[in-house]
């Protein structure tokens, strides 16, 4: 299938995720699209970003449009980056090395996370320039100075410090999936990925993922735990002010701070010495009482000189414009990227940076921008109704497959 062929068939993020749905075992699909409780914060997400207009701009004529951006010192061809999830392994067979060949290929950042199903040392010759280690965060200093260690060895250039996970969320729907860590294939999943073959195939040619980071920590504690509670739990405690100050002292990179939902923690984290801060409620996963996302942002971007990332709600170039014009330096998307692999395999990464980057420049041009600074400042629209964009598939999120 050639370049345009894809784009005929899988125009938008939405394609892929639809895709992807079809192809995915319930138990999959369940644990990379569910979010937590009632689901209300994944829904605030999209419901707010849609919130967010902007008022067209006219008689520019021709313009040449320019994404690059200058973040933590490298300059990157587009806005966005690669968030890190947890087992992406679990997702699509060999996926955390597919999605860091297409970063590096790409020139995008690249976040591995410590719960991946792929070790940083796994990755050695797929990164790009300056990836970054993605740290839940061990409570005993010994495996965090390896952790640490290890990362930088294998060339991972900026360190993420996950804030927003102090105890395991109860994501209900994953629960009901019957999905376990690492994943142990009983009778009723058996008979699921009997009716995805290709999905199957893969897994049968790497056999099912565990998080092979932890590994060499975590010998003969991995039986019997919820999908929820995975054994990262038996090792990371929750962080403090005094964590924070222990990573800066003790890792030589950029250090981001992924979590902060409070204008009110900007300062502190600043005067610790980190050298960004990512905005970010888990996409919905983990507490489902949280503002969305973009409506923090603008009170943390006030609060702070420091570079913003973002992440949560994400699905396309107009939602990353949304974002930078309210603050953001960056944005992530870690959904997106796996709905992408699951639809269309290797293709898929290259193909959604793709349908991003041709969406920042439509969107680009009606509003009479070349480039990505100065960005008008986004309107409030009023809400539609029903609250869900008609090119959006499969909305409903608690519909089985």
């Amino acid at each position: 299938m050639r370049g345009m062929d894809l784009h005929q068939r899988y125009p938008a993020l939405s394609d892929l995720r639809q895709r992807a749905r079809r192809r995915l075992p319930r138990f999959v699909w369940e644990y990379l699209d569910s979010g937590t409780g009632t689901e209300a914060t994944k829904a605030r997400n999209r419901a707010a970003l849609d919130q967010l207009g902007f008022s067209p701009s006219i008689l520019h004529g021709p313009q040449q449009t320019n994404l690059t951006r200058r973040f933590l010192g490298v300059d990157r061809p587009l806005p966005f980056g690669v968030a890190p999830v947890g087992m992406s392994g679990l997702i699509w067979s060999d996926a955390e090395r597919l999605l860091a060949r297409c970063a590096a290929a790409q020139g995008l950042p690249y976040c591995l996370s410590t719960v991946a199903s792929q070790s940083p040392e796994d990755l050695v010759d797929d990164l790009g320039a300056a990836p970054w280690f993605q740290l839940y965060p061990p409570k005993d200093p010994d495996i965090r100075r390896d952790l640490l260690a290890r990362a930088k060895a294998a060339g991972f250039a900026g360190l993420v410090l996950t804030v927003d996970v102090p105890v395991a969320s109860r994501r209900e729907r994953q629960t009901r999936s019957g999905l376990t860590q690492p994943p142990r294939l009983t009778p009723r999943l058996l008979a699921q990925v009997a009716m995805r073959p290709t999905w199957a195939m893969g897994m049968a040619q790497r056999g099912l993922p565990h998080m092979r980071t932890l590994d060499k920590y975590t010998a003969g504690q991995t039986d019997s735990l919820s999908s929820t509670a995975h054994v990262g739990y038996l090792l990371r405690t929750s962080p403090d002010w005094d964590y924070v100050k222990w990573l800066r002292d003790h890792w030589d990179g950029p250090l981001i701070i992924k979590g902060v939902m409070r204008a009110e923690d900007a300062a502190p984290l600043e005067a610790l010495g980190v050298d960004a801060l990512w905005v970010s409620n888990h996409a919905g996963r983990q507490f489902d009482a949280a503002l969305s996302t973009i409506e923090t942002l603008p009170g943390i971007r006030a609060a702070t000189r420091l570079p913003l990332i973002f992440d949560s709600g994400i699905e396309g170039g107009l939602d990353i414009l949304r974002a930078l014009a309210l603050g953001a330096d960056f944005v992530m998307l870690g959904r997106a990227f796996h709905f992408a692999l699951a639809a269309l395999g290797p293709r898929g990464p290259a193909h959604l940076i793709d349908i991003l980057r041709k969406d920042l420049e439509a969107n680009m041009g009606q509003l009479g921008i070349p480039d990505l600074t100065n960005l008008p400042q986004p309107l409030t629209l009023p809400p539609l109704n029903p609250p869900f964009a008609t090119n959006r598939t499969d909305t409903d999120i608690n519909t089985p497959p």
